[in-house]
């Protein structure tokens, strides 16, 4: 789950199978009781159709709260302090980093930094369009150390520059979920 919509339907599937006492947050549900397997099959079947899963797996679990904690400090998060991902995520999940870089490669196949960066680009390709911000605010709010740095990558990730892209605009966007 990497939305509040995203929380609203888990919250729905739930209440529909009658399944109480679950706290919902960004990319986890805790139960307070057992769940019988026949619903939890249920749940399973439902999340599926709307493109979520179950996950009973501890790595893919692990993995989940990594990108939860990304998405929720670039997309989310008000504060103007720069993040030190590494720092963050290691307080966050009490893993050493370099534990969990190396499970996060593994299995998704891509670095964190590569999907911290996505997902950063995915935030200014969202700022522009709202034309709200200049270029050198979206680079300062999202800690980058120039509007050249950010423009280098953009360009990188993109093939488009900054200014391209708010011109052509939406249709180059993806959903949080596809990243």
């Amino acid at each position: 789950m990497v939305c509040h919509r995203c929380i609203l339907a888990v919250q729905q599937e739930l209440q529909k199978l009658n399944i109480d006492n679950c706290s919902v947050s960004l990319g986890e549900v805790h139960t307070h009781a057992d769940i019988p397997k026949e619903k939890l099959d249920k749940l399973e079947m439902n999340l599926g159709a709307l493109g979520f899963e179950l996950l009973d797996n501890s790595k893919k679990q692990l993995i989940e709260k990594i990108k939860t904690i990304i998405v929720q400090k670039v997309h989310y998060s008000e504060d103007d302090e720069h993040h030190n991902f590494s720092e963050i995520l290691s307080k966050s999940l009490h893993r050493d980093y370099s534990y969990l870089s190396g499970l996060f490669s593994e299995v998704e196949g891509i670095t964190i930094e590569k999907y911290i960066i996505s997902q950063k680009i995915e935030k200014v390709k969202e700022l522009l369009i709202y034309d709200e911000l200049s270029l050198s605010e979206i680079a300062y709010k999202l800690g980058y150390s120039s509007v050249a740095h950010l423009s280098n990558q953009f360009k990188k990730v993109t093939g488009l520059t900054a200014s391209h892209f708010k011109k052509v605009g939406q249709n180059k966007r993806k959903p949080l979920d596809k990243i």
